[in-house]
């Protein structure tokens, strides 16, 4: 099934670009838009030790992608898309 979607990086004309991401679904309630969060390691100077975080960054979910809550997925940097999100999601890794 193809898309319609124009903002699609397989059958639109999105091209994408800078940061690719793999991340984990948290949040799937908002139309076409998901949450990603992913985590990562920062070193404190200070204390000579690495501290775990995490980020959350909002993507467009294009229908052919269909992306859900506990799906991981790999997000793909792209032009400003909206006033938040500025990250496509470009693979479904593993369905939950």
């Amino acid at each position: 099934m193809e898309c319609k979607d124009a903002k699609c990086p397989v059958h639109g004309s999105l091209k994408t670009h800078g940061y690719i991401i793999d991340g984990v679904v948290v949040s799937d309630k908002l139309r076409s838009t998901v949450i990603v969060e992913h985590g990562y390691t920062t070193f404190l100077k200070k204390y000579q030790r690495s501290l775990r975080k995490n980020s959350r960054v909002p993507a467009h979910n294009p229908p052919c992608m269909g992306a859900k809550t506990g799906d991981s997925v790999q997000i793909s940097g792209t032009r400003r898309l909206s006033k938040t999100i500025s990250f496509v999601v470009t693979k479904v890794n593993k369905k939950k």
